[in-house]
């Protein structure tokens, strides 16, 4: 089991948010999102390893949102770093 960590970086972006916008996420993320990412961060129908990063970061695919995020393999925790719409995303 992994823990996570939310980054100030991710509490900014999503403090940005129009506020239906970010009930509507985090929701989302409490139910859904949260416990994958603590289960298996790995595989999962919305993971995708991204290439050409370094470190290595992956990135979790809800709707028109990508959160994007780092595993540390040693001490099992997530870094949850951003969230960005997909049009400015990549």
């Amino acid at each position: 089991m992994y823990r996570l960590f939310l980054t100030e970086e991710f509490d900014r972006f999503l403090s940005k948010f129009p506020k239906s916008a970010r009930e509507g996420f985090e929701k989302k993320f409490l139910t859904y999102v949260g416990p994958q990412l603590k289960q298996e961060p790995h595989f999962g129908l919305s993971i995708k390893k991204l290439r050409g990063y370094n470190p290595e970061t992956w990135r979790f695919r809800i709707g028109r949102f990508r959160i994007f995020y780092l595993i540390d393999e040693k001490d099992h925790i997530v870094k949850v770093l951003s969230i960005e719409q997909r049009k400015d995303a990549y």
